[in-house]
């Protein structure tokens, strides 16, 4: 949800989280969700996000608020001053915040502190993964949740003041000097936040970065030095992600301005590729599968491989069940994954749905409890490890697949590498 597009209700009074538990519930599981939304958009509150059917199984369900947008991801600092250094991580900080309140108060709720897992998805998947790599988050939670994200969303801090700079010719444009906004009503900071990321020559300009302070290095090089070392992660993407953004009949081309990770130039050469690795597909099937590659397959293999590099365990996914009928049929789209993983289920769903959906949501429950991703009629899933890449295929039949996609995962060698 991108601010300004709903007719929700918005406040910068916007910390807040939600709980779900079972009665008289005693030392359970802990799941702290982080919602997605591109760093702009998305809310804790929203309905699929019902944590009802964790409680139920036993797991007290935690989702939190962030703040989004220039309030959580853009460094005032060039603007404002000294003072306001480090502000592109608010977000993050704010993340932090919400698992310090459930370490000290989530036993009255009935959960173990000593059994956190912190997940979400999209973005929210793209801050577990970059909390991962953040030194003063290791004590917060015990294991980690990844669905469809990446560590690499994040600015080096030249780059992050060189936005700065740009948001404020946005905001300065009309004669506003820059000292307003410090009083400035939210809602005409959004509104100047809006026009900024439409002209933006990159896709999501707002981002964290890397601050020296909270953020010291690239979290991928954080997480291979060990930083999750013997944790557990949970982590996979969907098969055609982008097709959610790219088709069919996308209106705009985002491969026109610089991606989530790559320029325009180094997205191109790596593009030309895809009609050898794929050439019985159709161009708008090699556009989505490179797309999603560079946003999210690649990003999130590279943080399972930095995490059992330093010490942890990995359990990775690719979820290809595919839409029937309707817009993206013969898809695995983009939060595809959700409503399966929280089943919550539309009523037009059919029997195989719901069955796949029970599947996912009981491999979720078995690891938030400690206990090897599993369900009922699935495969053994072994651990990752960089030589096998064996990965739980989630589709109709699941299986297990080692190296998955090898010529395409090999193609991208040396790119995406903060």
């Amino acid at each position: 949800m991108q601010p300004g597009s709903s007719n929700l209700p918005q406040s910068e009074d916007c910390l807040y989280l939600n709980i779900w538990a079972p009665e008289r519930a005693q030392s359970l599981p802990v799941f702290v969700w982080i919602h997605g939304g591109g760093f702009t958009g998305g809310y804790s509150f929203d309905p699929l996000f019902d944590g009802s059917e964790f409680a139920r199984d036993g797991v007290v369900c935690v989702t939190i608020a962030y703040r989004l947008g220039v309030f959580g991801f853009l460094d005032m600092s060039p603007l404002l001053g000294e003072s306001y250094a480090g502000s592109a991580n608010l977000a993050v900080m704010d993340v932090m915040e919400a698992l310090r309140w459930v370490q000290a108060n989530i036993a009255s709720f009935g959960g173990d502190p000593k059994r956190v897992t912190v997940g979400g998805e999209s973005a929210g998947a793209k801050i577990t993964d970059l909390l991962m790599g953040v030194p003063g988050a290791e004590p917060l939670f015990q294991q980690m949740i990844s669905e469809s994200g990446g560590a690499e969303r994040i600015w080096p801090l030249p780059r992050a003041q060189e936005v700065a700079h740009d948001f404020g010719r946005q905001w300065t444009k009309d004669g506003r000097e820059l000292v307003t906004l410090q009083n400035a009503p939210a809602r005409e900071i959004i509104d100047a936040q809006v026009a900024f990321v439409e002209e933006s020559t990159v896709h999501f300009p707002l981002r964290t970065e890397i601050d020296g302070s909270l953020i010291k290095r690239s979290p991928l090089e954080t997480i291979r030095s060990g930083s999750t070392r013997r944790k557990r992660l949970l982590l996979g993407t969907n098969l055609d992600e982008s097709a959610f953004f790219l088709g069919p009949d996308p209106k705009a081309d985002p491969t026109s301005r610089d991606l989530g990770n790559l320029t325009v130039e180094q997205f191109r050469t790596i593009e030309e590729r895809y009609p050898q690795l794929y050439p019985a597909m159709t161009d708008e099937m090699r556009r989505i599968r490179s797309v999603t590659a560079e946003e999210y397959w690649i990003p999130s293999l590279r943080v399972a491989e930095a995490h059992v590099e330093g010490g942890g365990t990995a359990f990775v996914y690719r979820l290809d069940y595919t839409e029937r009928r309707g817009q993206f049929a013969g898809l695995a789209f983009h939060s595809e994954d959700l409503r399966f993983v929280w089943d919550h289920l539309p009523s037009t769903a059919t029997d195989e749905d719901r069955q796949f959906a029970r599947t996912m949501h009981e491999v979720w429950v078995s690891f938030l409890k400690g206990q090897a991703p599993q369900a009922a009629g699935l495969p053994m899933w072994p651990d990752y490890s960089k030589k096998r890449r064996p990965t739980m295929v989630l589709d109709r039949t699941s299986h297990v697949e080692d190296a998955p996609h090898a010529e395409e995962f090999a193609a991208w060698d040396g790119l995406l590498t903060m």
